[in-house]
């Protein structure tokens, strides 16, 4: 597990300037693309952007903002989490990142998702009631693009294809994906079944209770007589000098993120007891850069990781703070937690 791979993502949350006023989604997207550029020097191994269609995030595009990374960066790979396929087009989202993958020298990688809001419908024209079969036809169809070979496919929300070409064809041949996975038992099976490994979202209580799903992973695997595949898990947090520090930094952001998407969909106000309870023993990785690699050696073992992705955007939480973090996350916190691995 010493070769575990540590990455780095964000939503590009709307964040606050120095005075605490609002900043410009122009500004933030600025601000993203100079933490990406941190996280690359400090060495990270990867950096996923979020997709999103409403005030609060300023990515809608994150191929775009990747492309304008991968010009700074020489060795970072450049990704999504997630990729909202059920509203995309599979073949405009593979020739894209296979343009960035060629741009980046070979660097791309995407994340495939349903997505947890659902503003991209209507904006594309989509309608909810086709939520589950808008993902599973794109997701058959984008399968089959990933093999870089002529496509012969047929669903019913679009035409049919007979023997199509895609193109430009990436130099390894095959882009790496992820399907982000929430945490049900279909989903599981649905990322073995296709061959794209999984990407677990753990976003709240103990990172153990994933267990299941990882052994129903891995036994799917076996049943259907492919190789095991990769395993990925992203989760939040944030990195400062002390374990104090980084709690008084991230408390009143967290709850100010977890409020607004909580009077969406009728969650009642979170408190100091929920993110304690998070922070102690839950998936939330704040403190000192010693906690946070002990925590996360700590899920890597538990469940059998390849990739671990911190979540570094916390709500309206600072450039400066964000930069802090991911220049602790790569400098200290990466070779902690590869010593502990390894030890």
């Amino acid at each position: 597990m010493s070769d575990i791979q540590l990455g780095l993502d964000t939503f590009g949350d709307i964040t606050l300037d120095d005075a605490g006023g609002r900043k410009p989604a122009h500004e933030v997207i600025r601000d993203v693309i100079a933490e990406a550029v941190l996280a690359d020097q400090v060495g990270v191994d990867a950096i996923g952007l979020g997709e999103h269609h409403r005030d609060d995030y300023a990515i809608t595009s994150p191929d775009m903002v990747l492309a304008a990374i991968a010009g700074q960066t020489s060795r970072i790979r450049l990704g999504t989490a997630v990729t909202v396929l059920s509203s995309d087009d599979p073949v405009r989202v593979y020739e894209r990142f296979a343009t960035l993958d060629a741009a980046s020298s070979g660097r791309a990688e995407i994340t495939l998702g349903r997505g947890s809001f659902t503003e991209s419908f209507p904006l594309f024209g989509f309608s909810l009631d086709q939520y589950e079969t808008l993902f599973n036809e794109k997701l058959d169809l984008f399968a089959k693009l990933l093999d870089e070979k002529p496509v012969s496919w047929q669903g019913t929300f679009r035409t049919p294809m007979h023997g199509v070409n895609v193109y430009p064809k990436t130099q390894s041949g095959r882009i790496p994906a992820w399907i982000g996975v929430g945490g049900s038992p279909e989903s599981v099976v649905r990322s073995v079944r296709y061959g794209i490994p999984m990407m677990l979202a753990i976003i709240g209580g103990d990172p153990a209770r994933f267990r299941p799903y990882v052994d129903l992973y891995h036994r799917a695997s076996d049943e259907l007589g492919r190789d095991r595949m990769p395993l990925g898990a992203h989760s939040p947090g944030h990195i400062a000098a002390t374990d104090e520090l980084a709690r008084e930094q991230l408390y009143p952001h967290f709850k100010a993120n977890r409020d607004r998407i909580g009077a969406e969909r009728g969650w009642p106000p979170t408190g100091m007891a929920e993110f304690l309870a998070e922070a102690d023993g839950g998936s939330l990785y704040v403190g000192s850069p010693e906690t946070v690699a002990r925590r996360i050696a700590n899920t890597v073992r538990t469940l059998g990781l390849d990739r671990f992705d911190l979540k570094y955007s916390n709500g309206p939480m600072p450039h400066s703070q964000l930069a802090e973090s991911i220049e602790l996350y790569g400098s200290k916190v990466i070779p902690m937690v590869r010593d502990i691995l390894s030890s």
